[in-house]
């Protein structure tokens, strides 16, 4: 080692002392993200067990790195969506958070039309329950580079504008008169024999089907499984 009086002159006990800072700040960051990630992990967990959580109750938000596929394990099979980040950032991050939390696990599709679309999300199964991850209903991200073109678009089921929470629809054919008044946020990218199969099931006058569908769990995931 050098001695005080040179350190001093020269100036390397000085860049020792910000090194020593910057180690001892980068430590703390570690530890705090450290602490970050087991308090999400044990969120998610406490989700996991206690099924469809009501929002609020989980606090676990996922990002786009995170999660660009939403996995959809329902009683029907499987069904991979990779979700459109880009264009409905806000869909994408209520969505997948969800489906994080487990919001979405035990939740029926309560709403089949043949030949026009899937509907679920709604703990409630009667078409107006649901809340979002932001504790109110939020605005539409309607992009005009989407359209409804056909079976497997992923778009957020609404009331009126601007009045998104949790439920959700897949197409099963084209529907142009929807375009700028449902947000897209994504599409199905493997499991679409499961929502056909879906599409075909038998309804009541109003639409429910007679036999319940149900998503069992739902997960986030970086790739198709």
């Amino acid at each position: 080692s050098f001695p005080a009086h040179i350190l001093a002159s020269s100036g390397l006990g000085s860049r020792r002392a910000v090194r020593h800072q910057c180690l001892r700040s980068e430590r703390v960051s570690e530890t705090v993200r450290q602490r970050r990630e087991m308090e999400q992990a044990l969120a998610l967990a406490e989700a996991r067990h206690a099924g469809a959580v009501v929002s609020g109750v989980s606090r676990v938000v996922v990002t786009a790195e995170e999660a660009p596929y939403v996995i959809l394990e329902t009683s029907m099979g499987k069904i991979v969506v990779e979700l459109y980040w880009k264009h409905a950032p806000k869909s994408c991050q209520n969505f997948a958070s969800l489906a994080a939390r487990g919001y979405y696990d035990g939740v029926k599709f309560h709403r089949v039309i043949p030949g026009f679309m899937i509907q679920g999300g709604d703990p409630t199964a009667t078409g107006k329950g649901g809340e979002s991850i932001y504790g109110r209903k939020f605005e539409d991200e309607c992009h005009r580079d989407l359209k409804h073109t056909g079976a497997g678009i992923l778009s957020m089921a609404n009331s009126g504008p601007d009045t998104n929470a949790s439920q959700f629809f897949v197409l099963l054919a084209p529907t142009p008169w929807l375009d700028g008044k449902h947000t897209i946020f994504g599409r199905v990218a493997a499991g679409m024999q499961v929502v056909k199969r879906l599409g075909q099931i038998v309804t009541d006058s109003n639409d429910r089907p007679v036999d319940d569908v149900k998503i069992l769990r739902s997960s986030v995931t970086t790739e198709v499984p």
